[in-house]
Formats: C-alpha cells, sequence, structure tokens
C-alpha cells in the first residue's frame, strides 16, 4: 500500500511517501520553492516523491495529513474565550484568516489532489492524523528499537505541546499529555523572541549563544516562569507572557524580570543576552532530564525516541544520552513539522492498516497495529492521561543495533549527470569532468589547503541538517575556518557553530562518543587529549572575545565551551562523503573535517545543481564539486558573480 503523507499551512510544508511500510521518499516545500520555512501547500514536494517511486498521484493509496485543524480551531476559540477580552485583538486577526484559509483545509485538500487525480474518490482517501502522533510516529516507526519510549516536545500542535506516547512492535499507544498554554517551546521561543531572532528560526541561535554566557537568570525563571515539577511536568506563569492574547512573546512583566525591552534584531549583542540564552538553555535541559528520567523508571523501557521542535536541541540530547538512564536515545532527523508529513504517513501504514516495519538485523517484526482511541481534552498544565493500557509495561527491547529506516535522511531528489552538466552549460560554468576516485581526491587537496568547498551528491537530506549530501565542507584544523565560513560564505553571525563529520570509525579518538550521532543531533566533548590547555589570558575573556581562541586541534569544531555536534559518518550510507573523509585523513592524518548546510543566511539549503551553482558563484566559496564535476571559482567568468545574499530575507 502506497500512502502518501503531507504537512502544510503552518511552517515547514512537507511530502512524504511511504510503500509498504518502507519510507521512499520525502522533502520539504522550501526547498523547491526558495522560501524559507515555506507553509503552502507542498505541490513541488508531493511531485518529488511521485517522481521518485516512479508513479501518479491516482496510484496512491491514501493521502494523510499531519494534524486535525477543528481541533487548533477549537483551541483558538477556547484559549480566546479564557484570556478575554485580553485576546480580542489576537482574535480579529487570526480569525479571517482561519476561515478564509485553515479551517476548511480537507475541503482546500481534496481540491488540490482532484487536480492531479480527479477519478479517485478524495472524500475517503484522506485521512487526518492529529500533530503529536505524526511526530512520536516519525520517531518511533523508523527507529531501530523493537520497544521504546516516545517523548514530543515542541510548541503546540492541536492542544498538546508535550506528550508521552509507547511503542511496541508496530503499536504506538498515545498515553499522556500537557496541553497548551504551558509549553516548554513556547518558553524557549519567548526567549528567542526576547534576544532579538526569529520565532520558530531562531531558536538553534539561542543554542549557539548560550555558551558564552552564563545561566545567571536561572533562578528567575524557575521562580518566576515555571513551575517545574521533579517528575518533569510543568506550569508556565502566563501571567509573564502574551502569546495567548497578543502579537509578541513576552510583555512588560517579562520586562521587568530580565531588565528591559526585547532586543532588536539589528541591535549589537550583549553578555547580558548570552546570559539569557544560557538560562533558558539551561531550563530546558533540566526539564528534558527530569521527563526523561521520570519515563524511565516509571515505564522500565530501556529505549528511548525523541520528537517535535525541542528535539532539535542537540546540546539536550547530548546531556540525556550522558544521563545513561536509557540504554539507546533515537532522534527524528526531521524532528519538526516537516517530519509530520512522514509520522502521518507511517502512522495509517502501520496503525491502520497493519503493514509490518521494514526488518532491522537486531529484531524481528512486530504485531498487527491497533486502532488509536481516545479525544483531547481541555487544557492544563499538568500531564494528563491519554489512553489506559492494557498490557503493563512493554519488555525492554533489545540493544539497538545503530540501523534505522530512515536511509542516513537521503530521502529527496537526486540529479543524473546529464542534468547535472545541462545545469552547468545553461549556467556558463567552466568545470572539468572527472572520475570517483579523481573527484574524492582532488577534493580531499582543496579540503587539506584551507579551501572552502561546496559538495553536491546523490539525494537531497530530509530535515533541516546538511549531512554530505548537500553540504559546505572545510578544514577543521583551520584555526581561520569558522570566522571565513561564517563571515565571508554564509553571511551570518560569527558566534555561530559548525558541526564536525567525522569518520564513524575514529569518532572515540577525538570526541567523548563512541557511539553513533549520523543526524548532527547530538552533541559531545572534544576529547581531552585533542583539547589544548587554555592560557591564562583566555579566563579573562567573556562572550564574543573567547570565540578566536584556538581550543583544540580542530578548532573550527569546537564550540567555546570544548563541544561539539557531532556527524558520524557511515561507508553504508554515504559511502563517497565516507570516502572523501578517508582521503582528507589520509593526507593530513585527521578524519574530521568541517560540514555546514550549503545555503547562505536566510536561504533554504540549495536543491538543484543551478541553486548550487548560484550559491557558489554569489559566496567565497572556493570549489565546488557537484556530482562528478568540479568547479573552481578562479575559473568562472567574473560577470556570472552575483549579490547573492541580499536575495533572502535574514533568517
Amino acid at each position: 500500500m502506497r500512502i502518501l503523507g503531507l504537512s502544510a499551512f503552518y511552517h515547514d510544508s512537507a511530502a512524504a511517501l511511504v510503500e509498504g511500510g518502507r519510507i521512499v521518499a520525502a522533502a520539504q516545500e522550501e526547498r523547491f520553492t526558495r522560501k524559507r520555512h515555506d507553509s503552502d501547500y507542498p505541490a513541488n514536494a508531493i511531485a518529488c516523491c511521485l517522481e521518485r517511486a516512479g508513479i501518479t498521484l491516482d496510484e496512491v493509496d491514501r493521502v494523510a495529513f499531519y494534524d486535525k485543524p477543528f481541533l487548533k480551531f477549537e483551541r483558538l476559540l477556547e484559549t480566546c474565550v479564557a484570556f478575554a477580552p485580553r485576546g480580542f485583538r489576537s482574535f480579529r486577526m487570526a480569525v479571517p484568516i482561519w476561515i478564509k484559509e485553515k479551517l476548511f483545509q480537507k475541503g482546500l485538500l481534496r481540491r488540490k489532489l482532484r487536480a492531479l487525480a480527479p477519478d479517485l474518490d478524495w472524500e475517503s482517501r484522506l485521512l487526518f492524523a492529529e500533530h503529536h502522533q505524526s511526530h512520536a510516529a516519525s520517531a518511533f516507526y523508523p527507529s531501530p528499537f523493537r520497544d521504546a519510549v516516545v517523548l514530543t516536545m515542541d510548541g503546540v500542535g492541536e492542544w498538546a505541546t508535550t506528550s508521552v506516547a509507547i511503542g511496541h512492535g508496530n503499536e504506538l499507544e498515545m498515553v499522556r499529555e500537557i496541553h497548551f498554554p504551558h509549553s516548554l517551546g513556547l518558553l524557549y521561543s519567548a526567549f528567542t523572541y526576547y534576544t532579538g531572532f526569529k520565532v520558530n528560526s531562531g531558536e538553534y541561535k539561542v543554542m549557539g549563544l548560550a555558551p558564552y554566557g552564563e545561566p545567571k537568570y536561572l533562578r528567575t525563571i524557575l521562580d518566576h516562569l515555571i513551575d517545574l515539577k521533579p517528575d518533569g511536568t510543568f506550569r508556565l506563569n502566563l501571567d509573564c507572557f502574551a502569546y495567548c492574547t497578543g502579537l509578541t512573546m513576552t510583555n512588560g512583566k517579562f520586562d521587568a524580570l530580565f531588565g528591559g525591552p526585547p532586543r532588536g534584531p539589528d541591535e549589537p549583542l550583549t553578555q547580558r543576552h548570552m546570559d539569557l540564552a544560557a538560562s533558558a538553555q539551561a531550563v530546558i535541559e533540566e526539564a528534558v532530564l527530569r521527563l526523561t528520567r521520570s519515563l524511565r523508571v516509571e515505564t522500565g523501557i530501556p529505549n528511548l525516541c525523541l520528537a517535535g521542535g525541542v528535539a532539535l536541541n542537540c546540546v539536550a540530547n547530548g546531556k540525556v544520552l550522558r544521563d545513561d538512564h536509557f540504554d539507546d536515545v533515537w532522534v527524528q532527523p526531521a524532528a519538526g513539522d516537516a517530519g509530520g508529513a512522514l509520522g502521518a504517513a507511517l502512522t495509517a501504514s502501520h496503525r491502520l492498516f497493519g503493514e509490518p516495519r521494514p526488518s532491522v538485523s537486531c529484531w524481528s517484526n512486530g504485531g498487527v497495529a491497533q486502532s488509536n482511541g481516545g479525544t483531547i481534552q481541555s487544557s492544563g498544565g499538568a500531564a494528563q492521561p491519554r489512553h489506559s493500557r492494557e498490557s503493563g509495561n512493554p519488555s525492554a527491547s533489545p540493544s539497538a543495533c545503530g540501523e534505522d529506516a530512515m536511509h542516513g535522511a537521503f530521502l529527496g531528489p537526486a540529479f543524473s549527470m546529464d542534468q547535472v552538466r545541462r545545469a552547468l552549460d545553461a549556467a556558463g560554468a567552466h568545470y572539468e569532468t572527472l572520475a570517483d576516485n579523481a573527484l574524492i581526491d582532488t577534493t580531499a587537496e582543496a579540503l587539506a589547503a584551507g579551501q572552502a568547498v561546496g559538495w553536491f551528491q546523490g539525494r537531497m537530506e530530509f530535515g533541516p541538517r546538511a549531512l554530505g549530501n548537500r553540504s559546505i565542507l572545510g578544514d577543521a584544523r583551520s584555526p581561520t575556518m569558522q570566522k571565513t565560513l561564517n563571515l565571508k560564505v554564509k553571511h551570518r553571525e560569527s558566534f555561530r557553530p559548525f558541526a564536525p563529520s567525522v569518520l564513524r570509525e575514529d569518532v572515540g579518538d577525538w570526541f567523548a562518543l563512541d557511539r553513533d550521532s549520523p543526524y548532527m543531533l547530538l552533541t559531545a566533548s572534544v576529547k581531552q587529549s585533542r583539547c589544548k590547555p587554555p592560557a591564562e589570558a583566555q579566563d579573562a575573556l567573556f562572550g564574543i572575545d573567547r570565540l578566536n581562541v584556538a581550543r583544540s586541534d580542530i578548532p573550527a569544531v569546537t564550540h567555546v565551551d570544548y563541544s561539539a555536534r557531532v556527524q558520524t559518518v557511515h561507508r553504508e550510507t554515504n559511502p563517497r562523503y565516507h570516502a572523501l573523509l578517508e582521503a582528507f585523513k589520509a593526507r593530513t592524518g585527521c578524519p574530521v573535517i568541517v560540514n555546514t548546510s550549503f545555503n547562505v543566511r536566510g536561504e533554504p539549503i540549495v536543491c538543484t545543481p543551478a541553486d548550487a551553482f548560484g550559491c557558489f558563484m554569489g559566496t567565497d566559496l572556493d570549489c565546488l564539486a557537484i556530482g562528478n564535476c568540479f568547479l573552481r571559482k578562479v575559473e568562472q567568468d567574473p560577470s556570472l558573480k552575483r549579490e547573492y545574499a541580499e536575495s533572502f530575507e535574514p533568517d
């Protein structure tokens, strides 16, 4: 059975195709439209998935949408009534949009689908999952675990902001929720807004800024903003937030707590902002640790899956792993709303139609799915029972074998060499076509010489991270590479850290980590033997001044707290990228390179060869390896250079 999953109309629209329980393709709409976080109907992503499978929409058995619009509208109405009259302004602005565009999404989806497949009965073929159910399914079903606790944390779905599910084989039962307006995701977004970054886009900047500060406001947050219980459940003090009643995240009471108004996006970052970021990060980490510890004790299940936007906080994820309450942790690489499209399709495939999960070598397939009962309840801060469990705690699963069903997250479009050459010829590019080994050797030589390289290979990644197919690469040993990539290539803030790609077989020699981390969703400390002892002068530095201090043998990927967001590279899932790292290691003795997404600030990751060449000519990248074609900037027509970064709205 073929199931097409969709997410749309809020942010990060996407499509995913599942066939016979196996993931065939998945892509985000922003990659095709070049509009960051595009929320429109994902027509291009749908076309990509169908093309990958070699089918038309007529050959799809069901289409599954990732949430339930009527429940979201119910939340909007109840919130406005609960906070009346303060919520009238936001209500007045939101309701016309809902009535025109969002409330009747079922009809809109049917019309869009009928335009491609007019002879099908879309009344019966169109399904709707709940938002957190989709997130949970996206994490559990592709994971390597037969049994797992699934923790989903985000801003808000229909009502749920934090939820717990229990997965066993094909079964996935939602058991507990915390409801809007009490939300860890919205708490973090409030600090994103307050420190001058864009909500639903800049949260990772807060995470990157946090190590430059001290958690001086931790006690203030715990005393005045969030009532955090020992088991991780929580309630927010809504008197200090405006997201229920206004058009901003915070209000005057919040400002008074932290000594002033929100930072404007163009105002300089001060030590105070860094301390605020550190404090917000510390609260999130503490909440997540309390939740995961209590879930392990309560369920006895040794494996944990994470999804939802908060699961993209790789620092918190790393602390959960090192906490050792769970034997293993697996995070959905497309943990945000885009991954909801995949989760909706997997929910229909495995739960509704009972299709078996793809076999993973360390465990056998589970049983037949059962229908999901229960209805969403009214809002509240305490964790609320959702469904009863008839059979008690499932037995602990076998240890993970390091495999999963995401295919390395390489689920998007790929381009043939003919397509690559046609695109480069049309753009007026100068290039040479190399054999496989020559391409690897030439790229490794460029990296070892300190050059910044655009790397465009194979299928595009699904999710927010570039994992070695749509990447900008550099030498991790270079003390200037971080600044060069941030300011001259990415055109973004200087404090933003970069991730290391490392050969899986060498990760334990360079980082305090000896396990798979293929999706760049775990942080770990650089191995002590690779670190440089801090000079006395470094102790006197604060904030951004600490940026230019070389802390290890791989300074370009070592953050100010000696951590790194590690990506392990596996020969099985990405043989070409693995070969490049091997070639770089053979030349330098170092199996680590810088890997950042192939885009500039505010731009979606490149999708097509034309996108890649445009970004190459609009930045200070030195080289571009695209398929087997290799391009050097010095050989390009200078008239093709373009003012590129200004084409995109800052994120």
